[in-house]
């Protein structure tokens, strides 16, 4: 009979004592476990072009632009329906993207090792707020930012990192923006600041010149989002150090394609579970209502499944004032959280909990028996390609994604 707490503790342990290490920047190509020059990483669960959401579409369409593969949107299209070009989960090669999360083969992505166990993750470089790929825009302005992070910031920030020697600690500077207010998902203010501080003396000495060296580091200081990629790939690296535990109920994956929801469970394999995604919540920008946004999209809720972003909300309450609610709403929700977890993170805590670790290691079972989902935060992107983020809000998953995963345990390991 399998011991499901004992596998759990294991589970959790080994994502808890997982530490990231930001190690350099290279092309997508040269590092990502199989990708090959017709592949196209995507956020979520899979999916098929005729399925794809708005702003997926958009960002699959950007990109072939911008990897010269496609002149135009038709163009790109015809590319996909031909099955020229593949489409598979970014989480299926070690790797996430917010939003959209499209990576393409010759864009620049983050590389972050878990040294405690010695795997690997990846993820690509932050474009900042509003009309941007990852949210489905791709006019000649997205595209130039594009070519600039890769062109440009990509390189430099390699150069510096390795000048670096040791790399950036992610989890340490995690630990540090949770006590200066930030969640870790929507709210990276203070991550971001700090990420730019250690970068900064490395950037310094690269081979690059003055003007250069300003702009990269006016981009990366007025970009509150800078950091969030490197979380995002961080927290990729602790939730797959969790993963393939026999026995263990611990979700460590749960992400969205703008259509579905999945979620993969540490006893169960590679198996996805699935249900409909659903529209968040939230503030808008002007211009914009609930009637324009498109159901939830992106891999930034691996920060969740690593106890961060809304299970940390509680410590950043300003968050509130980008997503809707209250503080209080913000200290309910961690509250809640704790209830559908296995542990209390050893190295991220709360000062307004006294300190309290953040809850982590969601159990599909407390899921199912309490009838309590997972907390997210998150952007809202436009549900038509080409128009980009339009507010930013709270989401739920579906129940019906953690029963599927429940039933396939039972028959798996029960029967």
């Amino acid at each position: 009979m399998v011991d499901i707490e004992q596998a759990n503790a294991t589970a959790v342990e080994r994502m808890t004592s997982a530490r990231p290490i930001l190690k350099g920047v290279a092309r997508a190509r040269d590092v990502i476990p199989g990708m090959r020059d017709n592949l196209l990483l995507h956020a979520g669960p899979p999916i098929t072009w005729e399925r794809a959401s708005g702003p997926l579409r958009g960002a699959v369409i950007g990109a072939l632009i911008f990897e010269g593969l496609a002149a135009d949107e038709a163009e790109a299209e015809a590319m996909v329906r031909a099955g020229e070009i593949a489409l598979e989960p970014c989480h299926e090669h070690a790797a996430v993207g917010p939003m959209a999360g499209i990576i393409s083969p010759s864009m620049q992505v983050y590389i972050v090792e878990n040294v405690t166990h010695g795997n690997r993750a990846f993820s690509n470089l932050n474009e900042g707020y509003g009309k941007v790929l990852r949210y489905g825009a791709y006019s000649p302005e997205v595209l130039a930012r594009l070519r600039w992070l890769n062109e440009v910031l990509g390189p430099v920030l390699q150069e510096a990192l390795a000048l670096s020697g040791e790399g950036i600690d992610l989890r340490a500077l995690l630990a540090e923006s949770l006590q200066m207010g930030d969640e870790g998902h929507n709210r990276n203010k203070a991550g971001s600041v700090l990420y730019t501080a250690k970068l900064a003396p490395w950037i310094a000495r690269t081979s690059a010149d003055k003007e250069t060296i300003a702009e990269v580091l006016r981009s990366l200081a007025e970009n509150a989002l800078s950091v969030l990629n490197p979380v995002m790939a961080a927290c990729k690296a602790m939730a797959d150090a969790a993963h393939g535990v026999a026995g263990s109920t611990v979700m460590t994956t749960m992400a969205r394609n703008g259509t579905e929801l999945g979620i993969r469970v540490s006893g169960l394999g590679n198996r996805w579970f699935t249900g409909p995604a659903q529209v968040p919540h939230g503030l808008y920008f002007p211009g914009f209502t609930h009637a324009d946004a498109n159901p939830d999209i992106g891999d930034s809720t691996i920060t969740e499944t690593a106890g961060i972003g809304a299970f940390a909300m509680a410590g950043a309450p300003a968050i509130v004032s980008f997503v809707s609610g209250t503080p209080q709403d913000a200290l309910n929700t961690t509250l809640e959280m704790y209830e559908i977890t296995v542990a209390e993170h050893p190295y991220f805590k709360i000062p307004a909990l006294n300190f309290r670790g953040t809850p982590v290691g969601v159990d599909i079972r407390k899921v199912v028996e309490l009838g309590i989902l997972p907390r997210i935060n998150t952007g809202i992107a436009h549900r038509q390609a080409g128009v980009g983020q339009i507010g930013a809000g709270l989401a739920l998953p579906p129940m019906e994604a953690f029963e599927k995963a429940l039933m396939a345990y039972a028959e798996e390991y029960l029967s």
